[in-house]
């Protein structure tokens, strides 16, 4: 079980195989993030550059936490304080920052396939850290990893992923990601926030919130993505959007004993989700977040291994 590629751009390629390499191999980073001294020179004297043309809170700190452990010189740049903003392109963007002898670039681009793009056309190895409507990998393995570490297994578990759908890419990688691992997945979403085909995902789709959450092992809520709705109002209210497709505590009473209650963050309280499920007994919004930093010293380290 290996994984032997320069980049990581996707679950939608990924085999199952693959996918358990990554997680197994973030395990070992876990353990090493809770001793006294969490530091590894796996990635010693290597330059990993966080190249966000998009706003970020946990990917990018996460990313960097991740790199610093590992021994990296780890460097944010920032779209709105480069030469983007006089006219550079994307590519040219990047390949003068390779240039300065950069390792691996972790990209977060408005653009669906943009990552690809970088990809094809430098020796540097790329992480997607999101790409428009596409993916988000790095989440999705996060999320695996959670799950796994709560329930033990994969194979027929019920996931519910709720929310605006169409919007997200989290969901896309969760998605193509859980199928390969025996995982059944439920979808909800406001009609407007719903895929127009979203019989290629070969989900169930629910009807009500109701129908979402019956039996189901964990529920994924997600954020209305109005930056990406091209400034067009989805839902007439916050209110209205948490009457119908919000996750309150009798709702989460639908679900299997013990449900995982997941949510990429950020949130919003009240919305899509009500403070005391969020800071509830079942939420594992922040476990979400302490995985994450494993599973990317995982991806990292990895990748590194493969640049030889």
């Amino acid at each position: 079980m290996s994984y032997k590629h320069k980049d990581l751009l996707g679950t939608r390629e990924l085999s199952r195989d693959e996918i358990l390499f990554f997680l197994d191999s973030a395990k070992e980073f876990k353990n090493l993030n809770n001793q006294s001294i969490k530091k590894s020179d796996n990635l010693r004297g290597k330059t990993v550059i966080n190249a966000f043309f998009e706003n970020s809170t946990r990917t990018r700190i996460s990313f960097e936490t991740a790199a610093k452990r590992l021994g990296a010189d780890a460097i944010n740049f920032s779209a709105a304080q480069s030469s983007t903003k006089k006219g550079e392109t994307l590519i040219d963007t990047i390949r003068n920052m390779e240039a300065m002898k950069t390792d691996i670039f972790v990209v977060r681009h408005e653009c669906s396939g943009s990552a690809e793009f970088i990809a094809k056309n430098t020796d540097a190895s790329i992480v997607n850290g999101g790409d428009g409507l596409n993916e988000h990998p790095t989440q999705a393995l996060l999320d695996l990893f959670t799950i796994r570490e709560n329930k033990g297994k994969f194979e027929g578990l019920n996931v519910a992923i709720i929310g605006d759908i169409e919007h997200s890419r989290v969901a896309r990688s969760n998605i193509w990601a859980m199928h390969k691992l025996g995982i059944n997945v439920r979808l909800f979403a406001p009609p407007m926030m719903m895929p127009h085909r979203v019989e290629v995902f070969e989900c169930e789709v629910a009807k009500t919130m109701e129908e979402a959450l019956e039996g189901v092992d964990v529920i994924m809520m997600l954020r209305i993505q109005l930056e990406r709705q091209g400034g067009a109002v989805a839902f007439p209210s916050g209110r209205e959007y948490s009457k119908f497709f919000g996750l309150n505590k009798n709702r989460v009473k639908l679900a299997n004993p013990n449900p995982l209650i997941f949510h990429p963050g950020p949130i919003n309280r009240g919305v899509e989700i009500n403070s005391d499920v969020a800071d509830g007994e079942h939420s594992f919004v922040l476990n979400q977040v302490e995985n994450g930093v494993a599973v990317r010293m995982a991806v990292l380290d990895i990748l590194n291994k493969n640049r030889g």
